[in-house]
């Protein structure tokens, strides 16, 4: 697939999935769907990825759903909604269960679809200018793209149930107090610190982030147990992995200089 609406790259491990229709405001419609689901297969097929970044072009990270798009198919809406969000959802679930952490890095307006990918991310980090807001069921919608999985695992059921019912417009600070976002920097050194953030989980040995990614993601549906044996497993085998010996050997090296 050509990708039109979204730029996509993976060099020395990190894959870069850009939004790239800035005249439309990178909204969600059909053909955004389908890149970000044929992006999302890539890194999934990549056996050197270490990390993935999704950001935006421009002054803006994603205003949602292409409202205007619905409108064109209203003969056939309920098809054409569905369709997309089989996409979105199918690009969602692969990015998800990536050995791979996913960086969220919020430019600005993020609204509808495009805060709910920002709540998917392993790390999200935002310009402090930056603005969220789901407006779906201000649309008479309802909301799409992991919202009703992953906000109240951040927020609470109740929190969450506000955020989405009322549409309160946050800040970037009200969205880090609440747990979405674990970041926030000056607009000014936003670019910088994104680079460095990436660079840095890149640079991690590897299977350890992976790993602890998919740990993180099991730990709501483990009991503690469960949790025990995931956690155990994990640590004796990095801690037999080469690279991890490595890293120790060269750890007692400097210890003892």
């Amino acid at each position: 697939m050509k990708f039109e609406k979204i730029r996509f790259d993976l060099t020395d491990g990190i894959a870069r999935i850009v939004f790239n229709d800035v005249a439309n405001h990178h909204a969600v419609n059909l053909r955004v769907t389908q890149e970000l689901a044929e992006a999302a297969r890539r890194c999934e097929a990549a056996p050197e990825l270490r990390v993935v970044l999704m950001t935006a072009e421009g002054g803006e990270f994603s205003v949602g759903g292409d409202l205007r798009e619905f409108m064109a198919e209203r003969d056939r809406i309920q098809a054409h909604v569905r369709e997309m969000t089989v996409n979105f959802h199918a690009a969602i679930l692969t990015l998800n269960r990536l050995a791979a952490p996913l960086v969220v890095a919020v430019n600005g307006v993020a609204a509808g679809g495009g805060f709910s990918l920002v709540c998917t991310a392993d790390l999200a980090i935002a310009k402090r200018s930056a603005k969220f807001n789901f407006a779906y069921t201000r649309s008479g919608l309802t909301p799409d793209g992991g919202a009703t999985f992953f906000l109240p695992r951040l927020v609470g059921a109740q929190r969450a149930f506000d955020l989405l019912a009322t549409n309160p417009t946050l800040s970037a600070d009200d969205a880090l107090a609440l747990g979405i976002l674990a970041r926030v920097v000056d607009d000014s050194v936003f670019d910088a610190e994104v680079g460095k953030l990436v660079a840095q989980l890149a640079a991690a040995p590897a299977g350890a982030l992976g790993k602890l990614k998919q740990m993180l993601r099991a730990s709501p549906s483990n009991s503690l147990e469960q949790q025990f044996e995931l956690e155990g497993r994990s640590i004796a085998g990095q801690a037999a992995n080469p690279a991890t010996l490595a890293m120790l050997d060269a750890f007692f090296k400097r210890s003892n200089q």
